[in-house]
């Protein structure tokens, strides 16, 4: 591997895995490699690893050690990713702890005398409400002007917060826009930080109605999780993909598609008890995966005939799952859907 392979070489940076630089299916030659310079960053990026996996269990035993740590980079790891293999194990009380951990590091002095540092903790702090789709701590612009400190490997993952913040706020054309740039002039490899930007443009084109470029953007990203198995974010980004999983995944892949589908329901139960806290649930867990594509893009404008040809079924096939959604909800027009669909 190169001599400058990981930024934590020169100062201990959050989430080493994800600056980790790796060829397709080299992952775990890179937690080693982390590991042997380091063994406390070595624990933290293989707690990523198996995150990224959809092995939540693992991922809490190995980052919880180092919850409070007095390191900020080993903090602001382990917080982060217990916050959300916490929530994917159901532990919301867990989550919420972490999240506000994360929170309460702000005033921290010794995060802010390294600029890296700096950044990346800003970096974490908002991907941790941008990607539960909770109040962003900062104004994009905010972090914008200190994203340049970061190094490359976690720049990209800045890109993709800051794309997929955009997408919340139908900015489409600049979600796509930022992830394509990013992903075109980047000058290393990155399994990690190239899945979350081509899974965000993929959910940009589909808004956009392009549903190639989609394609094409989603199989960018399975093509990273099949070659060390993270499939974790795919069924992370499920409903916010909109049935691209569905037409790539289901008929080719099998056996990976109701593997993903169960991250899915999982992660799922858990943003529906974040966000819901009274109840714990929604009605919307009673729809199928697909009820809940169709009736997302069916929120959204799209017609009968775009539904079918979006996910390659009969126009017959989008009513009959349509009517059967809802039902399921108590409605009776389209007009109705938004209210049920976090969108």
């Amino acid at each position: 591997m190169p001599e400058r392979t990981y930024s934590f070489i020169e100062t201990r940076l959050p989430m080493p895995l994800m600056s980790a630089v790796a060829e397709p299916g080299k992952l775990d030659e890179a937690v080693a490699h982390i590991a042997a310079h380091d063994v406390e960053l070595g624990r933290i990026a293989r707690a990523e690893a198996h995150y990224f996996r959809g092995q939540p269990e693992k991922a809490h035993a190995n980052a919880a050690p180092f919850l409070d740590h007095s390191n900020p980079a080993l903090r602001i790891s382990a917080n982060f990713i217990c916050a959300y293999a916490d929530l994917t194990l159901g532990k919301i009380w867990e989550t919420r702890e972490c999240l506000a951990n994360i929170t309460a590091m702000r005033n921290d002095e010794s995060i802010k005398t390294t600029p890296a540092l700096h950044a990346s903790y800003m970096l974490f702090d908002a991907a941790s409400s941008v990607l539960l789709h909770l109040p962003a701590p900062y104004p994009p612009g905010t972090f914008a002007k200190h994203i340049a400190a970061l190094p490359e490997d976690l720049r990209l993952f800045g890109i993709y917060a800051l794309a997929h913040h955009a997408y919340l706020f139908g900015e489409y054309g600049r979600c796509v826009g930022m992830a394509e740039a990013a992903l075109m002039t980047k000058q290393g490899r990155y399994p990690i930080a190239e899945q979350f930007l081509h899974l965000v443009a993929a959910m940009g084109q589909v808004n956009l109605r392009d549903a190639e470029a989609a394609r094409r953007h989603f199989m960018g990203a399975w093509d990273i999780a099949l070659a060390d198995n993270l499939i974790e974010e795919i069924g992370e980004h499920h409903g916010l993909l909109q049935g691209v999983l569905e037409t790539c995944l289901k008929e080719d892949y099998p056996e990976h598609y109701a593997r993903v589908i169960d991250i899915t329901y999982r992660f799922s139960e858990g943003w529906r008890r974040l966000h819901n806290p009274e109840t714990g649930a929604h009605v919307t867990s009673d729809l199928t995966t697909t009820e809940f594509s169709i009736a997302m893009l069916a929120s959204r404008g799209w017609s009968n005939t775009e539904i079918a040809n979006h996910l390659d079924i009969s126009t017959g096939t989008v009513k009959n799952r349509l009517s059967m959604a809802y039902a399921k909800l108590g409605i009776a027009s389209r007009a109705e859907l938004t209210k049920y669909l976090l969108q």
